[in-house]
């Protein structure tokens, strides 16, 4: 027996299995097929033709099934299969096949989908994988099972990830990864001085920022290293407030410090 909310929205089409859940607002499209236990959080949609397992939980806004983000889509009819025990949390999409594609995408078991990742149409992906929030996977990519795509990372058309592969976040993938990997594009947060255009709104004088930029010189533009750069900002600045509340923070950070 399901539980459909009066709210929802559910095609005469559908074809729901036993213990499937469906909240308010959810919406389950023309020729959908929801396993047993499936859950569709408020908000959800499923658009259809789309057949997923059983236990599978697509969260509030997730859109499950949308048509092929394509220009050559003109309505074919082309579908989604999904195994079970995915998730899709909030925001995510997966998209249908296209007919050059050959007109169905592919989701395995036991997935996580996290907030606005994205499978574009007729991509294959496996089992046991982790789409960190704002993966993003292009048309025709396949992903193997045990593969975990970092956050903001982007895959390019036609690649490959190989089994147990890790990309790291904010990595663009435009060649095949291969299996057991990890790959993550080489990246270095610097600090580049002061605030001055917030510090300014703020209502700091010309003197205050004069003396911070001094500070920061000694930091992050010099050659001492930051032991030496705290002793000239004592020996210089003694008496500047926001230097020793720079000085203090410095002095207990316990992660390091960006420079």
């Amino acid at each position: 027996m399901s539980e459909i909310d009066p709210r929802a929205i559910v095609s005469k089409s559908a074809r729901l299995g036993e213990g499937v859940k469906i909240g308010p607002y959810a919406i389950v499209g023309d020729e959908v097929e929801l396993g047993d236990g499936c859950v569709l959080h408020e908000n959800a949609v499923v658009r259809g033709p789309s057949r997923l397992g059983r236990e599978n939980r697509v969260f509030s806004f997730a859109v499950v099934g949308g048509d092929p983000q394509d220009l050559s889509f003109k309505g074919e009819r082309v579908t989604l299969e999904v195994g079970d025990a995915n998730q899709f949390r909030e925001f995510s999409t997966i998209n249908r096949g296209t007919v050059k594609g050959g007109g169905v995408t592919k989701v395995g078991s036991h997935n996580l989908f996290m907030s606005y990742t994205h499978v574009g149409h007729d991509s294959v992906v496996g089992s046991h994988t982790i789409f960190v929030n704002g993966a993003t996977l292009a048309g025709h990519v396949i992903v193997e099972d045990y593969a975990t795509v970092g956050n903001f990372s982007p895959v390019h058309q036609f690649c490959r990830v190989g089994r147990y592969a890790y990309i790291g976040a904010h990595t663009v993938i435009t060649q095949d990864v291969p299996p057991f990997s990890k790959v993550v594009t080489p990246r270095h947060t610097g600090c580049y001085g002061i605030n001055n255009v917030g510090l300014q709104r703020h209502g700091f004088s010309t003197e205050r920022l004069k003396t911070l930029e001094k500070a920061y010189r000694f930091l992050v533009r010099s050659k001492l290293n930051t032991s030496q750069a705290i002793a000239k900002m004592r020996e210089t600045m003694p008496d500047s407030e926001d230097v020793k509340e720079l000085i203090a923070f410095i002095e207990t950070a316990e992660r390091g410090l960006t420079k």
